[in-house]
């Protein structure tokens, strides 16, 4: 863990620092190499240049936490500009959306979250793509999936997001393990509770093997969303045994993170997908990202001071 975590999540609410990253030189590389820009053109850039390298995408329009139910509508339609745009480019097979149900107003109810989720997907379909439900913390972990079992009621392909390190992620990954459920595992990044997570890393690396173990058998379309190169080697062998073939698993990796390992992987033949966030609230997230490990720290505080 980065031993510097407290204090960049701390920075995260700290609007001196935003701005000097926004208008920086070397602020604005930084925000370049982790975010694909503030406009809906800015991200079917990236989606593009991602397909010409072999690599597929799921775009998160940032924002979450919304309390307030104009703010989610202005969430959705950023999707449904989003999701028309990618079909005008000829890009919806490349590209998917990732959505955070707290950004299309979880916390103001869990039925227009439905609701909106629901017009995101019937948009998605006409399209000719679909999207994953990003999971947030533990609180909202039963309510994400009460609202994915009402979307795939209709349109089966909504993808899930499982968190290896929750205690109760093994029996959700059995429970999601049917035939071309669209499941992504990845370990899980906000701070829980003892009483919920593992708090030890191989643990709740023990727990991804579990739940991808499970994800496998039960003949789910896994995405296993990881940057760790043990990982990564230890799914593709546990897919191989299972009988499963590129194409029939896919990797999910972090815009910006590891993208020789991206590519080197697509040009293997496997379905490699990026994570690609973008959109004005793009502060807090780049905070989380530099928070996780002590590599993106060093990048972050280099590129800060940079001129050129």
């Amino acid at each position: 863990m980065n031993p510097l975590r407290p204090l960049i999540l701390a920075a995260a609410g700290n609007d001196t620092i935003r701005q000097a990253v926004a208008t920086l030189p070397g602020g604005r590389t930084l925000v370049s190499r982790f975010v694909a820009g503030e406009t809906t053109a800015d991200a079917v850039r990236t989606v593009r240049e991602l397909a010409g390298d072999g690599l597929h995408a799921t775009l998160d329009y940032l924002g979450e936490d919304t309390h307030d139910k104009d703010q989610a509508e202005v969430t959705v339609l950023a999707y449904l500009e989003l999701l028309d745009a990618l079909h005008g480019a000829g890009l919806s097979d490349r590209a998917e959306v990732s959505v955070k149900l707290s950004a299309v107003g979880q916390l103001l109810s869990d039925r227009l979250a439905l609701d909106n989720a629901w017009r995101i997907c019937a948009a998605a379909e006409q399209c000719g793509t679909t999207l994953t439900l990003d999971m947030e913390d533990h609180r909202t972990t039963t309510g994400t999936l009460d609202v994915l079992e009402e979307l795939r009621h209709t349109w089966p392909s909504a993808g899930a997001v499982l968190q290896s390190y929750l205690h109760r992620t093994e029996r959700d990954a059995r429970k999601l393990a049917t035939a071309g459920s669209r499941v992504r595992l990845c370990k899980g990044a906000y701070a829980e509770p003892a009483e919920v997570a593992f708090g030890d890393g191989h643990d709740v690396d023990l727990s991804y093997v579990r739940c991808a173990n499970a994800l496998l058998e039960g003949g789910a379309y896994p995405m296993f969303a990881t940057h760790d190169p043990r990982l990564v080697e230890l799914v593709g062998e546990r897919a191989r045994w299972y009988g499963r073939q590129p194409g029939e698993f896919e990797y999910q990796m972090l815009y910006g993170i590891r993208p020789d390992e991206q590519r080197r992987l697509a040009e293997a033949g496997h379905v490699v997908r990026v994570y690609v966030p973008y959109g004005e609230q793009w502060y807090g997230y780049l905070m989380r990202r530099l928070a996780e490990r002590p590599a993106n720290t060093a990048f972050f505080l280099h590129a800060l001071v940079s001129r050129s």
